[in-house]
């Protein structure tokens, strides 16, 4: 089969496009034909080796720390199953199915939530190919889902991503939500999914994507750079769900009203902030770090997938052979949306 081959840390030419052996599902696994995969700023950052290491920061590292060459990347994938392995449930078989990319430990503990041990394109090989095998118990089927093959693609690491972000955080009916990033893939994921959940939303967002933040379910919006952001903190709101990170945090941490909450998944503007605990404590505020999602908040997701009460935006379309040009594109960030690689052309 065709796969794109991530070799070592480096430019885009660290990706090579190559004819590899077709896997084959073994016991408890499927094997998908790719019909879709998205494309993430993880793909980038893994292939850059951006995540450093705990102690060394300048480490080059995935995200999970060292990864394991050659990988074939992809997280966010879409397909029809072609082979079951032994003792799987042969229904399967010809269906069509969102997969699941995180893997988690199974340790029966006290620990409030399983911990992320892999993820699919990262600890094991992805989407970016003809054929990707899975465990069984990452797929969920989406038969019957109104959104199309590249629109499924746009779902699991940025809208699982966001519900594990809204559940964490509890964002609920009524509240008002403020959303950075919200041009982004994460950004308006979250902006859909919270509008969905009755939530007001106010957005963060870059010059000239108003218009589409707005029709994805924000009530309002800044112009990041242009709009006085002092004015979006005299708002009060019950909760940030910040994808950026950076100096949004000093100059936005005033607009949480008292008991609110400041929900984190990214530092795209910066990883080192600086923080007034004073406004922390004396406010009852919490600050909440989220990754990726549970199997239980991408259930959620699946199930609006399948309801059809999401409209995932695709920005761009590339063959599996133009996956450099799909990585330029993301790292542009002039999309609005996401950037999504059809192997089959």
């Amino acid at each position: 089969m065709r796969a794109a081959v991530l070799t070592r840390f480096g430019g885009p030419d660290a990706v090579e496009l190559r004819d590899v052996p077709t896997p084959h599902a073994g016991p408890s696994q499927v094997r998908l034909r790719v019909s879709a995969a998205a494309v993430n700023n993880t793909d980038l950052w893994t292939r850059e080796g951006a995540y450093g290491l705990p102690g060394d920061p300048q480490a080059l590292a995935g995200w999970l720390g060292p990864v394991d060459f050659p990988r074939i990347q992809g997280a966010d994938v879409v397909g029809v199953v072609d082979e079951v392995g032994d003792g799987g449930d042969p229904a399967l078989l010809g269906r069509r199915v969102l997969v699941d990319p995180a893997t988690f430990d199974d340790r029966d503990d006290a620990a409030p939530e399983p911990r992320l041990v892999g993820v699919l394109g990262s600890e094991y090989d992805g989407g970016f190919a003809e054929h990707v095998v899975v465990g069984a118990d990452h797929v969920h089927d989406m038969t019957a889902s109104p959104l199309a093959d590249t629109e499924l693609a746009c779902l699991p690491i940025a809208y699982g991503t966001a519900t594990g972000m809204l559940e964490r955080g509890g964002v609920r009916a009524g509240e008002t939500v403020l959303i950075t990033g919200a041009s982004g893939g994460v950004g308006l994921a979250a902006v859909q999914l919270a509008a969905a959940r009755g939530a007001r939303v106010l957005a963060v967002t870059s010059p000239g994507k108003t218009d589409l933040v707005r029709a994805s379910g924000a009530s309002a919006t800044v112009e990041r750079g242009v709009d006085d952001l002092a004015a979006v903190a005299r708002e009060r709101v019950d909760a940030v769900v910040d994808v950026v990170g950076g100096p949004l945090l000093e100059q936005l941490l005033p607009s949480l009203r008292p008991g609110g909450r400041w929900i984190v998944a990214g530092a795209v503007a910066g990883p080192v902030v600086t923080l007034d605990l004073r406004r922390l404590y004396l406010h009852n505020l919490r600050v909440i770090g989220s990754t990726m999602h549970t199997p239980a908040h991408f259930a959620v997701l699946a199930d609006l997938a399948r309801s059809g009460a999401l409209a995932p935006r695709v920005a761009a379309r590339f063959a599996l052979e133009d996956l450099a040009a799909a990585h330029a594109a993301l790292a542009e960030r002039r999309h609005v949306g996401k950037i999504v690689v059809v192997p089959g052309g």
